[in-house]
């Protein structure tokens, strides 16, 4: 059975919400790593580059298997699957600003 089609474009927009943060994600990811010497210390700056670009990766490679999982859970009418990965992404973003946070604060 056909599911409501604003609940499959909700579901299509959520997926390309996951693409979008996992663009943000590896831009931040990349702005880090370019960042002069000074501003970091070199293993804090790379440390938190392969976070960021890690959780971007992530991101990007579970999107398209949530929004299918959605999707066949709508249309079969069953409950939908929790989201597995949101902490992951919360707690690593979470983490990567604290530090980031704690880095600038020392160094000012």
């Amino acid at each position: 059975m056909e599911p409501d089609p604003r609940f499959t474009l909700a579901n299509e927009r959520t997926f390309l919400t996951w693409l979008s943060t996992a663009l943000a994600l590896s831009a931040g990811g990349v702005a880090m790593a370019a960042l002069p010497d000074g501003l970091f210390i070199p293993w804090v700056r790379t440390a938190l580059a392969v976070v960021l670009v890690t959780l971007s990766a992530l991101a990007a490679g579970m999107a398209y298997p949530r929004w299918r999982n959605i999707q066949r859970a709508l249309r079969d009418r069953t409950p939908l699957p929790p989201p597995a990965l949101a902490a992951v992404f919360g707690y690593g973003v979470a983490a990567v600003a604290v530090i980031a946070l704690v880095v600038i604060v020392m160094g000012a």
